[in-house]
């Protein structure tokens, strides 16, 4: 097993920067999730250390060797591609066998290698039937187990659940964590799901504009995000405009917050809808009216006209507050689930 390290590693594409000057170094055994919206640069950063593509600048480093020249034949990395590129006429075993027998592997080691691969993905049995027989759960399997054939050093996946219906998504996730967690290979997935790398990954990198905009565990990502793009780009969140008061308030539409110390005359706070609480309005830090109220069953969202600045609420289907649009509200927002994110 190998640790990933990516040193000022930049890709140009005439004037344009697809990747600008990435550094990120990958414990061990991590499972990694390159997270960001479409053209951020992520499924070219993953083609760079796959060797589908050559750096501008910089080097990629596994395990201290350097392979940033390294063909992609010679890095012993397994891929999983988005479109999966099984091959329609072969059968399921054949298909995992593909890259032993261009390594010339003996054919008893092909076909041992075969059940073990199709136990760990739990397909038992497949070996025979066609790839065209099977769902698309099914061949997401037979696609991974591919790419473990030669047992790789790196396990790197591009998109591999985005065709999937949600609940097959969901479910090939927790499988795909666990395959991972008991192979303990190094795992880089490129995916724009948020959930998907929530769930996933025991880091998470924020890519916007060929840049990491911030590379934490997914709980820090969330709670503790690194700039406005981040916070807005990772569930839900309130980004609500602030600035410094008399003393030690801060001032906000609708009201007034004690206990944030901004950097700056005026800053941005980030709060998550689910640390917003319904007060009564003589109670409240802020107070607003009531927009609209979105009832999804598990949870109530509560949207809040605050002096011009829309604040989501969440409340659980125990509180069901009897709210209507147009009613008077009350707002508080603890401090300590204010994230200060600067001008």
């Amino acid at each position: 097993m190998t640790g990933l390290v990516l040193d000022n590693i930049t890709k140009r594409f005439g004037s344009v920067a697809a990747v600008d000057r990435v550094n990120l170094s990958v414990p061990d055994g991590s499972f990694v999730c390159l997270l960001g919206p479409s053209g951020c640069g992520k499924t070219t950063l993953l083609r760079m250390i796959a060797g589908l593509e050559e750096p501008s600048e910089g080097r990629i480093l596994v395990g201290g060797a350097d392979v940033t020249r390294t063909p992609a034949h010679q890095r012993d990395f397994g891929m999983v591609f988005q479109s999966l590129a099984l091959f329609p006429h072969l059968s399921v075993g054949e298909n995992i066998a593909y890259p032993l027998r261009i390594r010339n592997v003996a054919k008893a080691e092909q076909a041992r290698r075969i059940e073990e691969l199709l136990a760990l993905v739990r397909l038992p049995g497949f070996g025979e039937r066609p790839v065209s027989k099977l769902s698309g759960g099914q061949r997401q399997r037979v696609a991974i187990a591919r790419a473990l054939a030669l047992q790789p050093r790196l396990f790197l996946l591009d998109e591999p659940l985005s065709a999937l219906d949600a609940k097959l998504r969901e479910a090939m996730q927790v499988e795909l964590r666990q395959l991972q967690q008991r192979l303990g290979i190094t795992t880089v997935v490129v995916t724009h799901d948020q959930r998907e790398a929530m769930t996933m990954a025991d880091l998470v990198v924020v890519m916007n504009e060929g840049r990491i905009r911030q590379s934490a565990p997914p709980v820090d990502i969330y709670r503790r995000p690194a700039d406005t793009f981040v916070a807005d780009f990772i569930g839900i969140t309130n980004l609500i405009k602030a600035r410094r008061g008399a003393g030690d308030t801060v001032l906000v539409p609708g009201g007034t917050l004690v206990g944030i110390a901004l950097p700056t005359e005026e800053a941005t706070i980030s709060v998550r809808p689910e640390d917003v609480r319904l007060v009564p309005p003589h109670e409240a830090a802020i107070t607003g009216r009531v927009d609209f109220v979105r009832d999804l069953g598990a949870s109530i969202e509560i949207y809040v006209e605050a002096d011009g600045q829309r604040i989501v609420a969440v409340a659980s289907p125990r509180e069901r507050p009897d709210l209507q649009p147009g009613a008077p509200v009350g707002l508080a927002l603890p401090a300590d689930a204010c994230v200060v994110l600067g001008a």
